[in-house]
């Protein structure tokens, strides 16, 4: 038998519609981490081609692979452009609630 070729996954690859597109952006904005949703961010202009996204949020290329870099730190007028330009829009609605935790009750 042949060796097994294999390539390194890249989530780009899975970003082929809009709305996995959408379920994945929804997911990390839903995780709170700012830098997660640069990450998905930049994930997803790659997915969409980084130059045509760049123009239309009136960046530069490299800037905006700066800013959406794992290193980056975009500020919020950046992320909107960035939202705006992949014909997306942030839709704030209620959070879930999210029932606490019972402690567990020691026998005694």
């Amino acid at each position: 038998m042949g060796a097994t070729k294999t390539r390194p996954w890249d989530i780009v690859d899975s970003l082929n519609s809009e709305a996995r597109i959408a379920a994945y952006l929804e997911a990390a904005l839903e995780d709170g981490d700012a830098t997660l949703v640069a990450a998905a961010l930049g994930d997803i202009a790659r997915a969409k081609g980084m130059s045509g996204i760049a123009r239309r949020a009136g960046l530069g290329r490299e800037s905006l692979y700066k800013a959406l870099s794992p290193g980056g730190n975009p500020e919020f007028a950046t992320v909107l452009k960035v939202i705006r330009a992949l014909g997306m829009e942030l839709v704030p609605r209620p959070a879930a609630k999210r029932t606490p935790r019972r402690k567990a009750r020691r026998a005694a």
